[in-house]
């Protein structure tokens, strides 16, 4: 069944990506009906630009747009409310989103200024956006990303943005999991396409961008984050509102019979750019040579997560396309390292595989 199927595709063209994923899943065929309303939910949390790993690519939510007219839908907008404290025009403007809205002639309604409505959720009454609530078709564009409170946000975390900002605050005064379940089964998206071009390690605001260059499509919100949690290298229980909307009926927690369909594979081999901050610290024992984004941003994520615990890998590792048909010294890094002395296969590996790989290891070393 295609509600089973993640559909992912590498690149750095957000729009064309966008389309492509858009065509092979065959969306068009799911909208109820030509003059359906359809509300584009991307993330604007801050003023930022997407490069810095907090907002969606404006080139998501073209691709989108573009795909929706090609096939006859014309009643489309674009909704969003920045996090407290934030302008969410200036999110719209810094992020280049408004450059997008303009040039496709396509409205953008900020969400704090709409109308509410109370929903009865699982949990307690909820004040939700009333356009984004009566939406035909929501379609939601979130970052994958780190979060220093709930460690992982995607597609579940993103529809905070359509609540108010005093349902915000309460949302953490309840403290998150429970409120973010519950907002999960009442504001249901029917498409989630997820922008993990260069989601941030570990921090919503951004600025410790990763590069995967990878996107994926899916229509079961609670599945999509499960399998992002795997690419984050958590697993989906410990990212407490996901065990809690599967409970409610928000979507599918195991990802045992999910099929990942990829439309094409990571082939950006030219050297990766010298990182710097966190991410230079983490892979001080790195030695990287060709390597792909997806594959490098695995493992950046599995080192994070392992120095998280205070057991830092110290042996030399190596990844990349550069080490084909060598042996490289220590531990290597997915299929084109299959020649070091241990090994993590996959093309990229998931974090997930990475951090039990290193975690083994550690173990033995005592």
């Amino acid at each position: 069944m295609i509600e089973n199927t993640i559909f992912e595709i590498y690149g750095s063209d957000a729009s064309a990506m966008t389309m492509q994923l858009m065509e092979v899943a065959r969306v068009a065929e799911r909208i109820p009906a030509k003059d359906a309303r359809i509300a584009l939910k991307p993330n604007l949390v801050l003023e930022d630009v997407p490069e810095n790993g907090a907002v969606t690519h404006p080139g998501v939510v073209e691709g989108c747009i573009r795909y929706l007219r090609e096939n006859g839908f014309f009643n489309i907008v674009v909704i969003e409310s920045s996090w407290i404290g934030a302008r969410t025009d200036g999110s719209l403007q810094k992020s280049g989103l408004a450059d997008v809205c303009r040039a496709c002639d396509v409205p953008f309604y900020d969400l704090k200024k709409d109308e509410i409505v109370t929903v009865e959720t699982p949990f307690r009454p909820i004040a939700v956006s009333k356009m984004a609530y009566e939406a035909d078709y929501l379609i939601d564009l979130p970052v994958l990303k780190g979060h220093c409170q709930t460690r992982m946000t995607c597609a579940i975390k993103n529809l905070k943005g359509c609540i108010p900002d005093r349902e915000k605050r309460q949302f953490h005064a309840d403290g998150l999991m429970e409120p973010i379940a519950a907002l999960a089964v009442v504001l249901k998206p029917d498409l989630v396409i997820v922008d993990s071009i260069c989601g941030d390690l570990h921090f919503e605001e951004g600025g410790n961008p990763i590069r995967t260059n990878r996107m994926f499509l899916g229509f079961d919100a609670v599945n999509v984050d499960a399998y992002s949690c795997r690419l984050m290298g958590l697993s989906p229980e410990e990212v407490g509102y996901l065990p809690l909307a599967a409970a409610w009926g928000a979507g599918e927690l195991s990802l045992d019979h999910t099929k990942i369909l990829r439309l094409n594979e990571s082939t950006d081999s030219e050297e990766y750019p010298s990182p710097g901050g966190l991410v230079a610290e983490l892979t001080k024992n790195v030695q990287a040579r060709k390597v792909c984004s997806a594959c490098y941003a695995s493992l950046v994520r599995a080192l994070y997560l392992t120095r998280n615990d205070n057991r830092a890998y110290t042996d030399p590792i190596a990844i990349g396309q550069g080490w084909k048909g060598k042996t490289p010294e220590g531990l290597g890094i997915g299929a084109c390292c299959r020649g070091a002395g241990s090994c993590v296969p996959g093309c990229p590996p998931s974090a997930r595989d990475i951090v039990e790989c290193l975690e083994k290891q550690l173990l033995r070393k005592g």
